[in-house]
């Protein structure tokens, strides 16, 4: 009889070691679930934030390429200053300036506001007596910027308000 009683012993044995194998199974499926999961997750970011970057890039790649071509704007700009406004090689040359902002505005491209000075997105180089601190009496080079950022800073003079004492003009040699 002892004999008989042991099978049912290792028949319990075997159904708990088998037991014991699919729990063990199991958790391994669900630490792979979860390890799985998380690789998604991973890569599902790393996904967004290399989208972003590349709109990023793109959007500020040509930067260097468009504040070259604002020195070719600032000699369009001097040329038209001293040229005959009613002769036709003015109406080109307007028409080519024209143009070029068209183009860089299609890019994003804007000019700088220069009412108020902002020292964000002004550099003064000249202080002036005037009526209020901070307004921009003369603007000696146009300021521009490609979406937030600042390609080019408007160069200005900017008055501030004098006293008696005060009445000379305050400027950077450049």
């Amino acid at each position: 009889m002892t004999g008989r009683s042991e099978k049912p012993d290792a028949g319990a044995d075997a159904a708990e070691a088998f037991g014991d194998a699919i729990d063990a199974a199991n958790k391994k499926a669900s630490d792979a679930l979860e390890m799985a999961m998380r690789i998604q997750a991973d890569f599902d970011n790393y996904r967004k934030r290399s989208q972003k970057e590349n709109e990023e890039f793109r959007k500020y790649a040509t930067e260097t390429l468009i504040s070259d071509i604002l020195g070719i704007v600032d000699d369009l700009d001097r040329a038209l200053l001293h040229a005959d406004r009613d002769s036709h090689l003015t109406a080109g040359v307007n028409g080519i300036r024209s143009n070029l902002m068209k183009m860089m505005n299609s890019h994003g491209v804007t000019e700088i506001p220069v009412a108020k000075f902002d020292p964000s997105v002004h550099e003064a180089l000249c202080v002036v007596p005037g009526e209020k601190d901070g307004d921009i009496a003369e603007v000696f080079q146009k300021g521009y910027r490609i979406g937030d950022r600042v390609l080019r800073y408007a160069k200005v003079k900017v008055t501030k308000r004098s006293t008696e004492e005060e009445g000379e003009q305050k400027c950077q040699e450049s």
